[in-house]
C-alpha cells in the first residue's frame, strides 16, 4: 500500500547564498551618498560573506543554545563564567575580523562611522544578540582614549581583530570586550536612584582605585573583561568606574554573577544581574561627571540601536519579498497580487527610509563639530530616530511575518526570532518616553543646533508644499511640547517621517518620493497599518528596487 499522503510542492526553498550588499541598492546608494564610497569593495566582500546560508544555522543555534552561567569551577572555587555555545563564538570572531568593535576609532577617516554602519546593518541581519557586546566595546572606546593610563594598556587590546573569548587576566588575552553596568532594580531608567557606592582606597579622584559595593539589575554581557559602571562617590555623587574582571594581581574581581535573564529575545546574548562585594575600580574622568560620561557612550549605542532595528527591518523585508516571489496562492504568485503588492511596497517604504536616516546619522558621526547642523543630527535626532524606527520596526517584522502565514510563526522561520529581538532596541539604552524627554531636553538646552536643523528642514523642504506645511507644523509643535512634555513622543515622530521625507526627497526616486510623503505626511496618511498606500503608487517597482536577490 502506498503511504504518500502528500507531495511537497508550492513551498518556497531558503534562500542560499547571497550578497547582502549588492541586493540592497538603498545601502550602497547611501554608502556613497555620505562619504564612503572607498569602503565599497570591502562592503562587497563583507556582503557576501554575511549572506552565507551556514550563518543562519549558527544563529539559531547561538539562541537556542542560549549562555549559562557557571558559577563554581569543579574545585568548588566560585568563578562567575558564562558558557556560550560555539556557533556565538563564531559570530564574534566575524564582528572581530571585520572591526565592527573599533574601526572608526582605530583609522578615522572620513566616513568611517558610515562605513561601519553599513556593515553593522548587514551584520543585524544575521543575528542580534552578538550586537550587544560588539556596541557597548565600541562606544566605550572615545570615553578610555581619555584615560592616558589606562588606555595604553587597553589600546592593543581594543584595537585588535582577534575574538578571544577565554576568562583570563589581560595579560594573557589577544582581544577583549568593555560592557556598561548602569541600571538598579529601584530605579531603572531613573539612574539618579542608583544606591552602588564606591569607596575611594587612597586619596581617591581621577585615574585612583576604589572599592564598589552594590547591584546592577541589568548587566548585559558579563562575561566581558572590563564594564564601566555607575557608582556613587565618597561625595555622594553618580561616577563613572572602570571596573575589570580580573584585578591587576592576577585574581578574580569581586563582581558575583547572581544569575541571567530569562529574556523573551536577545536570548544567545547573556544579561545578569550582579553585586559588587568591594569590587576593584578606577575612576574615570572627574568626580561626579558619571551621567555625562555614560551618556556621551549612550548616543553611540542609540545610533546603533537606530541601525539594529534598521536591520531587522531589512531582513523581514527580504524574507517576506522572496516568498512572495516564490509562492502560489489563489491562482496566482502571491508578489502578482495587488493587495500583497501593496504591502511588499510599504514595507520596503518603511525599510529604505530607515536605512537612509540611520546612514545619514552614522555621517554625522563622521562630521565631529564641523557645524550646528551635524551637531543636532547626533544630539537632537539620534534620540528621535531610536524611538520611532525602533518601534515601527517591531509592527513591521510582525507584518513581514504575516506574509510567511503559518509557517512565518513557527521556530523553523528566523522570523520568529526577529520578532522576539525587535522590542529590545526600543527598551534599551532608553525607553521611548526616555527618548522623547531626551529629544525635548536636546532642543531645549542647544537651540543653535535645534535651529541649525529646522533652517536645513525648511531649505530642504523649500519648492515642496506638502513637505513645507509639514515643516510648519512641526515648527508648531515643538513650541507646545517645550510647555507640554506629553506631545514629546508627537514631536519624535513628525521630526523622523519629516527628516526620512527629506532623504528620500534628495535622494531616491521620485515616485518612490512621492509616495512616502503622501502616505506617511499627506493626505492619504493611513495611521499604523502597513499596505494602505494610495493609489498610482508603482509598487511592483518599490519591490523590485528593495530586493533583486531571488
Amino acid at each position: 500500500m502506498n503511504w504518500t499522503t502528500h507531495g511537497v510542492c508550492n513551498v518556497v526553498e531558503a534562500l542560499g547564498n547571497f550578497n547582502r550588499y549588492d541586493t540592497d541598492l538603498a545601502l550602497r546608494e547611501g554608502v556613497t551618498r555620505e562619504g564612503a564610497a572607498w569602503a565599497d569593495e570591502a562592503l562587497h566582500e563583507m556582503g557576501a560573506a554575511l549572506g552565507r546560508a551556514d550563518l543562519e544555522d549558527q544563529a539559531r543555534l547561538a539562541n537556542v543554545c542560549s549562555p549559562v552561567l557557571r558559577s563554581y569551577d569543579p574545585q568548588g572555587r566560585r568563578v562567575d563564567s558564562v558558557d556560550f555555545h560555539p556557533a556565538w563564538h563564531g559570530l564574534m570572531r566575524g564582528i572581530f575580523q571585520r572591526g565592527f568593535h573599533c574601526a572608526p576609532w582605530e583609522r578615522p577617516v572620513p566616513g568611517a562611522h558610515v562605513a561601519r554602519a553599513a556593515g553593522y546593518l548587514m551584520q543585524g541581519q544575521v543575528e542580534a544578540g552578538t550586537l550587544c557586546p560588539t556596541t557597548m566595546t565600541f562606544a566605550s572606546i572615545p570615553i578610555l582614549q581619555r584615560e592616558q593610563v589606562l588606555w595604553a594598556q587597553l589600546e592593543p587590546h581594543l584595537f585588535s581583530r582577534e575574538y578571544d573569548p577565554q576568562d583570563a587576566p589581560l595579560t594573557a588575552k589577544r582581544g577583549m570586550l568593555v560592557g556598561m553596568g548602569l541600571t538598579e532594580k529601584q530605579g531603572g531608567s531613573d539612574l539618579r536612584a542608583n544606591t552602588t557606592r564606591a569607596t575611594p582606597v587612597g586619596a581617591g579622584g581621577r585615574g585612583e582605585h576604589y572599592t564598589i559595593v552594590g547591584h546592577k539589575w541589568f548587566l548585559s554581557a558579563p562575561q566581558s573583561d572590563a564594564h564601566l559602571v555607575l557608582a556613587l562617590d565618597e561625595a555622594g555623587a553618580l561616577s563613572c568606574f572602570f571596573v575589570s574582571r580580573w584585578r591587576p594581581d592576577g585574581t578574580r574581581n569581586a563582581v558575583r554573577v547572581q544569575r541571567l535573564k530569562d529574556k523573551l529575545g536577545n536570548r544567545s546574548n547573556a544579561s545578569a544581574e550582579v553585586e559588587f562585594q568591594d569590587a576593584s575600580g578606577m575612576l574615570i574622568g572627574e568626580p561626579g561627571r558619571g551621567i555625562p560620561i555614560l551618556m556621551e557612550m549612550a548616543t553611540y549605542t542609540r545610533l546603533d540601536n537606530v541601525l539594529g532595528s534598521s536591520a531587522l527591518l531589512r531582513a523581514g523585508v527580504v524574507a517576506a519579498v522572496h516568498q512572495a516571489r516564490g509562492r502560489c496562492a489563489f491562482g496566482d504568485i502571491l508578489v502578482e497580487q495587488p493587495l500583497m503588492q501593496s504591502v511588499l511596497a510599504d514595507l520596503a517604504l518603511e525599510s529604505e527610509a530607515a536605512t537612509a536616516l540611520a546612514l545619514r546619522l552614522a555621517a554625522a558621526f563622521d562630521r565631529a563639530e564641523s557645524s550646528p547642523l551635524e551637531a543636532a543630527m547626533r544630539r537632537i535626532l539620534t534620540p528621535a530616530a531610536k524611538l520611532w524606527v525602533c518601534k515601527r520596526t517591531i509592527e513591521a517584522v510582525a507584518e513581514c511575518m504575516e506574509v510567511l502565514g503559518g509557517n512565518g510563526y513557527v521556530e523553523e522561520q528566523a522570523l520568529a526570532r526577529m520578532l522576539r529581538e525587535a522590542p529590545v532596541n526600543s527598551i534599551w539604552e532608553g525607553s521611548g518616553n526616555v527618548m522623547a524627554l531626551d529629544l525635548l531636553r536636546a532642543i531645549q538646552r542647544e537651540p543653535q543646533s535645534a535651529q541649525a536643523l529646522l533652517d536645513w528642514l525648511a531649505s530642504a523642504c523649500s519648492g515642496d508644499s506638502m513637505l513645507s506645511r509639514a515643516k510648519i507644523a512641526l515648527e508648531e509643535l515643538i513650541t507646545e511640547a517645550l510647555r507640554d512634555p506629553r506631545l514629546g513622543r508627537s514631536v519624535a515622530q513628525e521630526l523622523v517621517l519629516l527628516v526620512q521625507a527629506v532623504l528620500l526627497r534628495q535622494h531616491a526616486p521620485q515616485k518612490l518620493a512621492d509616495a512616502f510623503i503622501v502616505s506617511r505626511l499627506g493626505c492619504a496618511r493611513s495611521g499604523r497599518i502597513f499596505g494602505a498606500l494610495p493609489q498610482g503608487v508603482d509598487a511592483r517597482a518599490m519591490i523590485e528596487r528593495a530586493w533583486s536577490g531571488g
